[in-house]
């Protein structure tokens, strides 16, 4: 079978992590939490619309869609404790998101009207992880506090929720792709 066009991963950081700006991650993270949120908001229905009307989908807004969302997963394994590095807003450092180029003629164009309903299942699926993902950064935390390492098993459950996540945002929002996302944590 053909891999998904929406690829997603994060270098595992096979060394010591700085531990003083693990303990404090909540708060050294909050500035460039709040420059993605400001940022990242109202982008979306102006897509669907030019994909509707237009069966577009402009080189710009591509380009810019997949630099927010590298960025912002930098951010989210950042905050994940994946990588002690501040996120970039223009190196892609150690987190890697992949799409297919698309120019708007090969999507379908009322698909993205019905995408977000198609989705429910994974958005259910994707709440219970987010949880689990919750408790496992927490198990972390004290981890990287404690030996300097990241577990590896936490590490890959970690990035795997954020490739689901990526896959159907791809397919929902970034409206990269008419394939429907596995339902799957692994690449």
């Amino acid at each position: 079978m053909e891999p998904y066009p929406v690829t997603f991963s994060v270098d595992y950081p096979d060394r010591d992590l700085n531990r003083l700006t693990s303990a404090f991650r909540i708060f050294t993270a909050v500035p460039i939490v709040v420059i993605v949120a400001t940022v990242s908001s109202a982008v979306f229905a102006s897509l669907v619309l030019m994909l509707l009307f237009r069966k577009k989908y402009p080189r710009w807004w591509y380009d810019w869609n997949l630099e927010l969302s590298r960025f912002t997963n930098r951010v989210g394994a950042y905050v994940l404790l994946m990588d002690d590095r501040y996120p970039s807003t223009d190196d892609h450092q150690s987190v890697h998101l992949q799409w297919p180029e698309v120019t708007g003629a090969e999507l379908s164009r009322g698909l993205p009207l019905i995408k977000w309903l198609l989705a429910i299942p994974h958005y259910v699926v994707l709440f219970f992880l987010g949880i689990a993902a919750f408790f496992v950064t927490i198990y972390v935390w004290f981890a990287v506090l404690f030996t300097g390492r990241y577990p590896r098993g936490a590490f890959e459950f970690l990035e795997g929720v954020l490739r689901w996540t990526n896959r159907v945002s791809g397919y929902v929002y970034d409206l990269v792709t008419d394939r429907y996302p596995p339902f799957s944590l692994s690449p």
